[in-house]
């Protein structure tokens, strides 16, 4: 049985939407709609408000990984009861502000984008639904907890994936990014590398405004290096800086892992070459 669901209703979805538009606002050096947009978040995601609190409920299913069996189904259920609590008419009018807001302020596409976990995003919303059968909801729950005591050998994305990081886990890590680089890390990328640490997942709208900025200012300063006679005089290399183009785009439909940090801070390392 194959169950419909209204992405437009998720908060999560809502969420994760909205993120992705501050991301590509930045990118295209669009401040007016980025203030807007993150206006939005301020307001109908800050501390205390209806959606924040559903927010933070399917968080802690969506971002809970490597439990054993009990305490992910405890979870499940501990989360559930919290989510009765919550004024589904409150929530109901609240979604219903933000796709008016985002249907102004962007247009219909915001709800287009595309959100890597949305399948996942989209199961743990319908546990909550009064609307689902009790049977159908009961194996949606068992495919959940299947992605929470799954083992995963990643770099955590989490805080509570990486409960504690002491000075010595911090400089293993730097350690591992070292090796690769064979270099010392610049500043930049050292500041990445942290933020991308602590805040990464536990703390997104605040990780994704850092790495949405330093994702700005290096897109600036290539597109004002494309000025210098060094690369207007040669064609291959104008013609790699055009490269870096796309790589920035295609920064707008990934998900943010070890991978793509380690790529943004490999133009961190060319931009500070070519500024130089």
């Amino acid at each position: 049985m194959k169950l419909k669901h209204n992405k437009k209703r998720n908060t999560a979805f809502l969420f994760e939407a909205l993120v992705k538009e501050i991301t590509k606002s930045i990118i295209s050096n669009n401040l007016l709609l980025k203030e807007e947009l993150v206006n939005v978040v301020k307001i109908h995601f800050g501390k205390g408000k209806v959606l924040r609190q559903e927010l933070d409920l399917i968080k802690n299913i969506s971002e809970s990984k490597e439990m054993d069996l009990y305490t992910a189904d405890k979870l499940i259920q501990e989360t559930k009861k919290d989510y009765l609590k919550l004024d589904k008419q409150e929530i109901f009018n609240e979604q219903t502000a933000i796709i008016n807001r985002l249907n102004k302020i962007v247009g219909p596409e915001i709800f287009s984008n595309f959100i890597p976990n949305y399948r996942h995003l989209a199961t743990i919303q319908q546990i909550f639904s009064d609307d689902i059968p009790a049977k159908q909801r009961v194996l949606l729950e068992r495919n959940i907890i299947g992605t929470m005591v799954k083992k995963n050998h990643n770099i955590p994305k989490t805080k509570e994936d990486m409960p504690h990081i002491d000075k010595l886990v911090y400089k293993k890590i730097v350690e591992n990014f070292n090796t690769k680089y064979k270099d010392e890390l610049l500043p930049e990328q050292k500041m990445l590398l942290n933020n991308f640490i602590v805040y990464h997942g536990s703390e997104e709208v605040k990780f994704n405004v850092f790495l949405n900025e330093e994702l700005s200012r290096l897109h600036n300063i290539i597109e004002e290096s494309k000025e210098k006679e060094i690369f207007l005089s040669d064609k291959e290399l104008a013609t790699k800086l055009d490269i870096l183009d796309n790589v920035f785009e295609s920064f707008k439909e990934q998900r943010v892992d070890e991978n793509m940090v380690y790529k943004i801070m490999q133009i961190q390392k060319l931009v500070k070459e070519i500024a130089e």
